[in-house]
């Protein structure tokens, strides 16, 4: 096989380019890709969709064999007319030829080992009909973290190539060359203590090279474009810095709400669910140093020493809030508040919408307040990261020229744009605000953004692992949230209140802005019409 470098590059170029020019595996490679939890809504929305598309664009290998394993007991047919409804190809032909290479297996007790016994005899089965001197094993859990234990230990006891005595005589003496991997779902614990027992008990089976904690958030278009932007263009280098920008704001906004899923939200929370993983994820791209390389090693090293000097929050560092119902929502949804849904206690103080302030203590960034801020509920959908550099100092103009903010939205309506001062039309000489503008269906009109879970799922297939969560890395995260997560588990902080459908938590302006954001209301950017 080539280089995961070399064959990442090949495979990311042929997804723009609809198709692959040449196979991104060897003839002689088989590759067995197993989705554990094939019968939830994780799968049958997001991975087998996902895997249907790189099947479409002739990106999955053409020796690759799915196999769906889970405790229910369903026929092959059964679980592609659950996931049909989600998948992007409609071409009958192209969705009849790809459950051709799905299997469904029922594996029963995840804590048991004759289910796990059965899957490896249909991996086997399927190796031995192929042929072939490499062979690749990949393992995705979309399970709940309570199994992800049993199930690895299990994978480990029964399905890894190295494990099985009788198997190993058998793959020694065909000298076939092997490799296995594992893809884990988050939440990866609820605080520092049980994210590092779960790390150790997975670490403890596999080494970090075959794990893989995704993070969909970093398989997104333009926080992948983060690194570009940054590194590939010399303007920003020289601003990139505390002389230069006041204040770093990132956003993540949803406008439903928790409703039929409060049971779950409730133990978890916005922070934990949102801003822990996904938002701090964005903040080392925008704040680490220059890698060495583009290598996974290189970049994740970079984003653990951002974590490591980024103080732990505490309760000032946060303003909390918790949504009502809308008499006036236009929808039944929007008129239940959180604590309307019967599985959230009547008296929760789980916060819907946060907003928090990290400083990090570095030459780089010394003094400038990054705020991450997310919530349900709220008046639209939204994703962004905005950069606001500082005043223009000794304003000629009388004090009409705004900030400048460079924004790179990461949904929807994926853009990059720098707010900027220029001359008001016409005869006046008056400073007014405008954007040079990158939208990017408008400037990429042929050009096929895959799904976030699409481009991991491929990283994860060919062993590249530049997005996906390390084990120091998650841990630094852990130590910098678990404080203020058990001060708030505690109840010590009650969120304020806000309605379905608002910005939010008034307050949360306030905060920012007493921090050195300048909000001067006067100019929204508006998406280029598709």
């Amino acid at each position: 096989m080539l280089s995961s470098e070399k064959i990442n590059m090949e495979a990311l170029e042929a997804i723009q380019n609809g198709a692959a020019s040449k196979p991104i595996f060897s003839k002689d490679s088989c590759v067995v890709f197993t989705v554990l939890g094939a019968s939830g809504d994780l799968a049958k929305k997001k991975i087998f969709p996902s895997l249907c598309n790189l099947f479409e664009k002739k990106i999955l290998p053409p020796t690759c064999q799915i196999i769906g394993c889970a405790r229910s007991s369903m026929t092959t047919q059964q679980l592609a007319d659950k996931s049909n409804p989600f998948m992007k190809a409609k071409n009958k032909d192209v969705l009849t030829e790809f459950w051709k290479r799905v299997s469904y297996v029922s594996c029963g007790a995840y804590d048991k080992a004759e289910g796990f016994i059965t899957l490896s005899d249909k991996i086997e089965e399927f190796e031995k009909s192929h042929g072939g001197e490499k062979r690749f094993r990949l393992f995705y859990l979309a399970l709940p973290p309570a199994v992800f234990i049993p199930v690895c230990t299990q994978l480990k006891n029964n399905c890894w190539i190295q494990s099985r005595s009788k198997s190993l005589e058998k793959f020694t003496s065909d000298r076939y060359t092997a490799e296995c991997r594992v893809i884990v779902e988050k939440p990866f614990g609820k605080d520092l203590e049980s994210s590092n027992q779960l790390s150790q008990a997975i670490t403890a089976l596999f080494n970090e090279q075959e794990i893989y904690r995704i993070d969909h958030y970093l398989g997104k278009e333009m926080v992948l474009n983060l690194m570009i932007l940054r590194f590939g263009n010399e303007l920003f280098r020289s601003v990139w810095n505390r002389e230069r920008i006041a204040c770093v704001v990132i956003t993540f906004k949803e406008p439903f709400g928790t409703y039929g899923r409060g049971g779950y939200f409730d133990t978890n929370g916005i922070i934990r669910d949102v801003m822990q993983n996904h938002l701090l994820q964005i903040l080392c791209l925008v704040a680490m140093e220059r890698p060495v390389s583009v290598h996974a090693s290189d970049i994740r090293d970079e984003k653990v020493k951002v974590l490591k000097f980024i103080r732990p929050l505490d309760l000032d560092d946060v303003v909390l809030g918790q949504y009502t119902g809308n008499p006036d929502g236009q929808t039944e949804d929007s008129k239940l508040g959180y604590r309307d849904d019967p599985g959230v206690p009547n008296d929760s103080k789980t916060a819907t919408y946060a907003c928090a302030k990290l400083n990090i203590d570095n030459d780089r960034w010394a003094g400038v307040p990054f705020f991450i801020k997310c919530g349900k509920a709220m008046n639209e959908r939204k994703a962004e990261i905005r950069i606001q550099f500082k005043d223009t100092p000794s304003d000629i103009f009388g004090s009409k020229c705004k900030r400048n903010e460079l924004v790179i939205r990461v949904q929807p309506d994926e853009a990059v744009y720098c707010k900027m001062n220029v001359k008001s039309p016409g005869m006046s000489f008056e400073a007014e605000e405008s954007e040079l503008n990158l939208t990017y269906h408008e400037r990429f009109q042929d050009m096929d953004l895959p799904d976030a879970y699409e481009r991991l799922i491929l990283d994860f297939i060919l062993g590249t692992q530049t997005n996906f969560v390390r084990t120091d890395e998650l841990a630094e995260a852990w130590r910098i949230f678990t404080p203020l997560l058990h001060k708030l588990d505690a109840g010590a902080k009650t969120p304020v209140e806000y309605p379905y459908g608002s910005r939010g938590v008034a307050s949360a302006d306030d905060f920012i802005r007493d921090s050195g954001f300048k909000f001067s209301g006067t100019y929204k950017w508006t998406a280029a019409k598709k």
